[in-house]
């Protein structure tokens, strides 16, 4: 050991978010005993270590969303439809100097990344969606495993059998069975006591790598450099925040978990720049809007969760729809007077016209407040992006008629960067061209043993929430490298089960 980090590893990870904590959950289910080192820059939130927030007490989430706020000081920018920026609590903006045409684009620095926030809506991609890998099916019901995915939590929430009929009434026509209308499938699991408990990086590591004495999750630990030598990963630079003291860690394999952003961040900090990194950013244009239910008698009791729906991507409306009830919703909707599950909130994503020019870059000499190059975007909607976006917003309009009236005049197209939904910057390909970073199990062009993971490997224009399919590629790039430390590590034994 080096202080506190260890001087050598298998594998060192770089992140702790959901597709970070697949990678160590795989390899300890499949070559259990691989040392591996996990490094997060950002502080530890609770227990288990990657708990969600919302399974905190409330005093406690509070503190937890602070602390997971970058840095420095978090920008105040209220979560308000039609505001130029918006700033979701647990999240930092990057400045408004270098976010360009993404004015909200925004991260987290916590144990378990954005997957101690999010809503934990797993949705499959469908059509023209999907990724071009091998086994996409099998990989996807293992994704689901690993987060604890549940079809329809929330299947007894009130009104929440009225909301799928009358949208499916309103838009099923001529869809496929599983283009249809139905509940959206969440990482939440309820209690027979009716808690709701939900998934964040804690469930995708689960016991099998917190049991495993060779598995360090290293916190407030800032990877620097991913050590390249003769054409291969071979370790990691990684500074103490607690101490500012630098540390080098040997690897076999390198997996950089970052963020669509900090990925290609480190990537390029580390002198490996295949021509498409940091290009065909994807966020997923946003549009919103509320409506009170028409004619629904009585008042049901209060519930401890509200229903979550969806309306699926199709080729003809590339979008993709949820709807939630009430509490469900991020977006605040003021109406004191509701009954529970009444109101219902809409939000459509559309699938990004992905192009090359869409991009993040760096500079060398602009740093970030930690340190690294600063991450500066270049984004822009195309005439496609506005046909799509003026498409969904009338899908939207049909959705919140069929259901009741409106609580906001019209639909609102929130600010780019509002989903945190990006993709795209590290994106996979079949073939070393120059418009993929890496291949289909996530492997690096140009540097053995060093794979990249999160959304910004999904290179498709998908509207689906993008957690379900990042950890299904990196399920693939986990199996690659516990089939290396099988064929090459003295006694490794792959296991069952994953």
């Amino acid at each position: 050991m080096t202080g506190r980090f260890p001087d050598e590893v298998e594998v060192a990870i770089v992140g702790s978010g959901p597709a970070g904590s697949a990678y160590a959950r795989v390899l300890a289910e499949l070559v259990p005993g691989t040392r591996v080192a996990m490094f997060e820059v950002g502080p530890r939130l609770g227990e288990p270590a990657g708990v969600h927030v919302k399974n905190l007490p409330d005093d406690e989430a509070a503190r937890a969303r602070t602390a997971s706020e970058g840095p420095g000081p978090a920008e105040v920018a209220p979560w308000r439809p039609g505001a130029a920026r918006v700033r979701r609590e647990g999240t930092f903006l990057l400045d408004a100097a270098h976010a360009g045409g993404m004015p909200s684009v925004a991260m987290s620095a916590c144990v378990g990344g954005m997957g101690a926030h999010w809503t934990g809506a797993c949705p499959r991609p469908g059509d023209d969606e999907r990724p071009d890998v091998d086994g996409l099916d099998e990989l996807l019901d293992t994704a689901e495993r690993l987060l604890g995915v549940t079809r329809d939590p929330f299947a007894d929430a009130p009104f929440a059998g009225t909301v799928r009929e009358r949208l499916a009434a309103a838009l099923d026509a001529g869809r496929a069975p599983d283009r249809r209308v139905g509940p959206m499938p969440l990482a939440v699991r309820v209690g027979a006591d009716g808690a709701v408990h939900w998934s964040g990086a804690d469930v995708v590591l689960g016991e099998a790598t917190r049991a495993d004495p060779a598995f360090g999750l290293h916190a407030e630990a800032l990877v620097t450099r991913v050590v390249v030598e003769d054409g291969r990963a071979v370790g990691v630079r990684v500074r103490d925040r607690r101490t500012s003291e630098e540390h080098a860690v040997r690897a076999r394999h390198v997996v950089v978990a970052a963020d669509a952003l900090r990925t290609p961040q480190l990537l390029w900090a580390s002198g490996v720049r295949p021509a498409a990194l940091g290009r065909y950013l994807n966020d997923q244009p946003q549009i919103v809007y509320a409506v009170r239910l028409r004619d629904v008698a009585g008042r049901p009791p209060a519930a401890a969760s509200a229903g979550v729906s969806w309306v699926p991507y199709t080729r003809s409306e590339p979008f993709h729809g949820q709807m939630m009830q009430l509490d469900a919703s991020p977006i605040p909707f003021v109406a004191q007077d509701a009954a529970p599950g009444s109101i219902v909130g809409l939000g459509w994503f559309c699938a990004k016209d992905v192009r090359a020019e869409d991009r993040v870059t760096f500079d060398a000499g602009d740093l970030d407040a930690y340190g690294l190059p600063a991450p500066t975007i270049h984004y822009g909607l195309s005439a496609v992006d506005r046909e799509r976006t003026e498409a969904a917003t009338a899908a939207v309009r049909r959705a919140a008629h069929a259901l009741g009236e409106p609580l906001d005049p019209a639909p609102v197209v929130l600010s780019a960067g509002a989903s945190l939904h990006y993709q795209g910057t590290v994106r996979l390909g079949r073939a070393d061209d120059g418009t993929s970073v890496c291949d289909p199990t996530s492997q690096v062009w140009g540097v053995e043993h060093l794979r990249v993971a999160g959304n910004g490997v999904i290179g498709t224009e998908i509207a689906a929430n993008p957690t379900l399919t990042a950890l299904a590629l990196a399920v693939a790039g986990a199996r690659a490298i516990a089939a290396d430390l099988t064929r090459t590590l003295t006694g490794a034994r792959p296991a069952q089960g994953a």
